[in-house]
C-alpha cells in the first residue's frame, strides 16, 4: 500500500515586486502556518519517509520547515514540480522509488488540487500549507493513475480541529 502527502507551499509574501515568481519567500503567516502544520501531523503520528518539493523558494522554505519538525532528512528537490499539471505531477508519482510507502510532495497550484481531484474524483481546494493525503492498494507508485487513490486525510491552517 503506498501513501501520498500533498502539501501546498505555506503563505508567501508578495511585498517585493522585483523578486521573481520562484523567488518569492513566505510571509509572516506562512512562516507561523508551517510549522504549526507540520505539529499537527506530528501529534497524528503521520510522518512519511520521503520528502519530494518544487524547489521554488516559498516550497523549499515551506518543505524544510515540515522536515525539521517532524525529523526527517532534508527534502529532494525536482524542477518539473515548479507550475507542474497533473499529467506532469503524475508522471514524477510514477518515477518514485518503490523503497518508499509514504512520500510527501510540495508544490502549488492549480497543479496539486488538480492532481488530488484526478486521482481520488475528490474535489478540494489545496490552499497554502494545506495537507492531503491519498492511500493507493498497490504496492508500486507507477500504477498510479487517475481515480485509484482514496482521500485518507485533509486539512489546512484555518480548520479547526
Amino acid at each position: 500500500m503506498k501513501k501520498l502527502m500533498l502539501v501546498r507551499h505555506a503563505k508567501s509574501d508578495w511585498d517585493n515586486i522585483l523578486l521573481s515568481d520562484f523567488d518569492r519567500t513566505l510571509n509572516p503567516r506562512g512562516v507561523q502556518s508551517a510549522p504549526e502544520m507540520a505539529k499537527r501531523l506530528l501529534k497524528k503520528d503521520i510522518i512519511p519517509q520521503y520528502i519530494l518539493s518544487s524547489p521554488a523558494v516559498r516550497a523549499k522554505t515551506t518543505a524544510k520547515i515540515f522536515a525539521e519538525t517532524l525529523k526527517l532528512a532534508e527534502p529532494a528537490y525536482n524542477q518539473s514540480i515548479y507550475e507542474a499539471s497533473y499529467s506532469t505531477l503524475r508522471t514524477i508519482i510514477n518515477g518514485l522509488p518503490d523503497a518508499y510507502n509514504f512520500v510527501a510532495l510540495f508544490g502549488h497550484n492549480p497543479g496539486l488540487s488538480q492532481l488530488l481531484y484526478n486521482l481520488t474524483g475528490e474535489v478540494y481546494d489545496m490552499p497554502t500549507c494545506s495537507v492531503a493525503i491519498i492511500s493507493f492498494e498497490f504496492d508500486s507508485w507507477e500504477m498510479v493513475t487517475k481515480d485509484t487513490g482514496t482521500l485518507a486525510y485533509y486539512d489546512y491552517p484555518k480548520n479547526d480541529n
